[in-house]
């Protein structure tokens, strides 16, 4: 038996997941939680195979998680799973060298599939995904245009973000409109939009 922890927030499509995969002959879901900081105390605890994980989750994200399993118990697998389809979000999946990558409106059988490709040892991802990241440039932000733009779509002002960051608001503007030209957004917020749309933030 293929054993598995499935980490999702929503509790009727966790449910509906659940359902699903206990259907299969050879896979067992040993664990559920719904919120990113229960996945590594429940992984110690049930020592699963593989861990579904849906990407966006409360309290610590998806990825988070799967880097610390990653880390600290490397025989256990792990299958991210999300509802967008962002190029940016398969490229940190694969930085933090998750096993596998499947959207949520996959069908079931295809789920139950990768599960078994990922435990076996292979890395699954989504066709569609794959194609959508290699067609799509990198990231063109540094990695502190990127916290500047993360705090604002979080809803931080310039002084906010210069405390933050132990900048001037002077920088923190420098930063703004920089990060604005390199993604051709006409504004702050649309700035945002693009990056997010991406799957950067």
């Amino acid at each position: 038996m293929i054993r598995v922890l499935l980490a999702e927030d929503m509790h009727m499509v966790r449910g509906a997941l659940i359902a699903l995969l206990n259907l299969e002959p050879d896979i067992e879901v040993v664990a559920e939680v719904s919120s990113g900081d229960k996945i590594v105390p429940a992984a110690r605890q049930h020592a699963p195979d593989v861990c579904v994980i849906d990407i966006d989750l409360p309290i610590l994200d998806g990825l988070s998680a799967a880097s610390t399993i990653r880390e600290t118990m490397p025989q256990v697998r792990t299958l991210m799973l999300t509802s967008l389809g962002r190029p940016g979000t398969l490229r940190r999946a694969l930085a933090a060298r998750v096993d596998g990558f499947l959207l949520k409106d996959a069908p079931p059988t295809e789920l139950a599939d990768a599960i078994r490709r990922v435990a076996a040892g292979e890395r699954v991802v989504d066709s569609q995904l794959a194609l959508a990241a290699w067609d799509r440039g990198e990231c063109p932000l540094t990695d502190r245009e990127l916290e500047v733009l993360r705090l604002a779509a979080n809803g931080a002002d310039a002084p906010d973000i210069a405390v933050a960051l132990s900048l001037s608001v002077g920088t923190v503007r420098n930063y703004m409109t920089t990060i604005m030209t390199k993604l051709n957004g006409r504004n702050r917020v649309d700035a945002i939009r693009i990056a997010e749309e991406a799957g950067w933030l």
